[in-house]
């Protein structure tokens, strides 16, 4: 198995780790030539705003959407989840300008960064369980390389889980729950319902629960 290395936060655009996303991969290149159709990186504020060391937000997601971050390759830009999520980070202050469901719009990141427990697009939106820990490394390594970070957000429980073990502590120490705060290492976790389209059209999630969530975050950050 290929070792990644203890610095590198980020896949290759032809990360050969996972067989079964790298295949998924490859077939979208052919039946959708312009979609970026690649491991998607994270998101930080640009240099003007600090870069990665004005980050002392980090909100982990699941894995690109294969119409949303796997065409635009900009976190949850295109999907429906983008939607709740941006409009969100503007209004409590973690981003600024409009978000337009392209990586060109006027959207930027303040204070705050976004990445993903799995950067490949899944087949069915779903990662297994090996893809998940394979591409753990690429967030541990992420943690590290942001020196002022306090506080995370995990979406789903799937997200909640890696993250916990990123930051080595027992997943049944800290159950999932919608906006409940765990301490773990040195970082304030608040966990939530991920923002999509099933969850919010079940009524799973609403959109003052989800900004009580930011609500929390606010109240944490020193």
């Amino acid at each position: 198995m290929t070792r990644i290395s203890d610095q590198k936060t980020e896949p290759d655009r032809d990360c050969p780790l996972c067989a079964r996303l790298v295949e998924f991969r490859l077939r979208h290149r052919s039946e959708n030539p312009s979609f970026h159709n690649a491991p998607v990186p994270s998101w930080y504020p640009s240099k003007e705003h600090g870069g990665k060391e004005a980050v002392r937000l980090l909100i982990v997601g699941l894995a690109p959407g294969l119409k949303g971050a796997n065409q635009t390759g900009r976190p949850f830009t295109g999907d429906f989840a983008g939607d709740l999520l941006y409009d969100t980070l503007v209004k409590f202050g973690f981003a600024e300008g409009r978000y337009e469901a392209d990586p060109s719009d006027t959207l930027r990141l303040i204070d705050c960064g976004i990445t993903n427990a799995v950067r490949c697009v899944p087949p069915q939106n779903k990662p297994v369980g090996e893809e998940i820990n394979t591409c753990r490394p690429f967030l541990i390594n992420s943690l590290s390389a942001l020196p002022n970070l306090q506080v995370l957000v995990s979406l789903g429980k799937i997200s909640h889980d890696s993250t916990a073990r990123s930051l080595g502590v027992r997943v049944a120490s800290v159950p999932f729950a919608h906006n409940v705060v765990h301490e773990m290492d040195r970082f304030k976790v608040v966990s939530s319902y991920h923002c999509s389209r099933y969850n919010t059209n079940t009524g799973r999630l609403t959109t003052e629960m989800f900004e009580d969530v930011f609500k929390t975050v606010r109240e944490l950050l020193l």
